[in-house]
């Protein structure tokens, strides 16, 4: 059974590249726009892996990550994927850091790492 991934990102190009990135690749996607509709999201899919924009409308990315982490049993890697500069401070316990513009061979062995 394929893995799934959850993307959490408001830019449209972004999570369209993301898709295609991850469905090249042999993994299921799901998609949220916004950190509010990330929480029903992760609750219907149960992704295996969440990637994560940090700066989104309507809810941060740390606000989701904050309520879905206090989720029983929570224990999903999130990679972030960030414009902001210094996005390690928001999600200490990120499983992965990354800028945008990232590097999508980089992406994908660090998404393999994570879920084999």
């Amino acid at each position: 059974m394929s893995k799934k991934i959850m993307i959490v990102d408001d830019d449209p190009a972004i999570t369209k590249y993301l898709e295609t990135l991850f469905a090249d690749n042999g993994y299921e996607t799901c998609i949220a726009v916004d950190g509010k509709k990330a929480v029903n999201v992760y609750e219907i899919e149960k992704p295996d892996l969440i990637t994560l924009d940090l700066e989104m409308p309507e809810e941060w990315g740390p606000r989701f990550f904050r309520k879905v982490s206090k989720t029983k049993g929570f224990d999903t890697p999130v990679i972030v994927i960030s414009g902001l500069s210094s996005p390690k401070y928001s999600i200490p316990k990120a499983a992965a850091i990354f800028g945008k513009p990232f590097n999508a061979q980089k992406l994908i062995e660090k998404v393999s790492e994570l879920l084999s």
